[in-house]
């Protein structure tokens, strides 16, 4: 009966089962159409939730399509195929790695790079892309049984550069803090033009988000000859975004 569909229908909906559900009599595999959950669902409310599962549906059929990866949430549905590297968000302006797991792009580290996680509060060590524990003998497509030893006998070394990470996480945090700031108080009456501070304040997101994967970068290229370079690159810009 209709009341029986449209109870069935709409806690699968609810419980974000109706993709692919099929007919609650268990020898018929027949499948309810968009057309005739239509019908039978009338909520606008349930039915927003249904086209929402569809869409997501789709996102996840499409190889070329994908969301935003901003932890602060964004609906965005992004187009893979010619983004390229660098290419932001049209709606909240993050730029998304496309080619790993890791939610941001991560210049000048390699995605190799990025699959070696630290929790920054505990220190313990995962692999980003199944997220098992790093040590004593994880495994995966980047080789990482490699990385685990040069860690081992480096294990000072790997702290400084992790300690140094984080503290350009943590100063990019306070940049975008300080912009949200200012951008309110912008709005005050009788405040000059203050677009320039929110300019610097982008500015030194952007360098500390460089100077943290910078350091991600350092740590697993150090015996490369072109590291002198990039080591003195990457001084010079802390001690200008510093300053700034």
């Amino acid at each position: 009966s209709q009341p029986c569909w449209s109870e069935y229908l709409m806690t699968r909906i609810e419980q974000n089962m109706v993709v692919n559900c099929t007919c609650p009599i268990s020898e018929c595999r027949a499948q309810p159409t968009t057309a005739f959950i239509y019908s039978i669902v009338s909520s606008e409310e349930i039915i927003a939730k249904y086209e929402k599962a569809l869409l997501r549906r789709y996102v996840e059929c499409c190889s070329n399509l994908t969301w935003c990866t901003n932890p602060q949430g964004c609906d965005q549905i992004l187009l893979k195929d010619g983004l390229g590297y660098g290419a932001a968000c049209s709606k909240c302006s993050w730029i998304s790695c496309f080619n790993c797991n890791f939610p941001e792009a991560h210049y000048p580290a390699s995605c190799s790079h990025m699959s070696h996680m630290t929790c920054a509060k505990c220190s313990h060590g995962f692999c980003w892309r199944c997220l098992k524990p790093w040590r004593p003998n994880h495994k995966d497509y980047y080789n990482c049984s490699a990385m685990v030893s040069k860690a081992a006998w480096q294990e000072k070394r790997f702290q400084d550069y992790n300690e140094r990470c984080t503290f350009h996480h943590h100063a990019r945090e306070f940049a975008m803090s300080l912009r949200n700031s200012i951008s309110s108080i912008r709005e005050m009456p009788k405040i000059r033009n203050l677009t320039f501070v929110l300019d610097a304040c982008k500015v030194l997101e952007q360098a500390r988000k460089v100077l943290a994967y910078s350091c991600v970068y350092s740590y697993y290229n150090q015996d490369t000859e072109s590291m002198d370079i990039v080591e003195q690159q990457t001084e010079s810009l802390e001690l200008l975004t510093n300053a700034l």
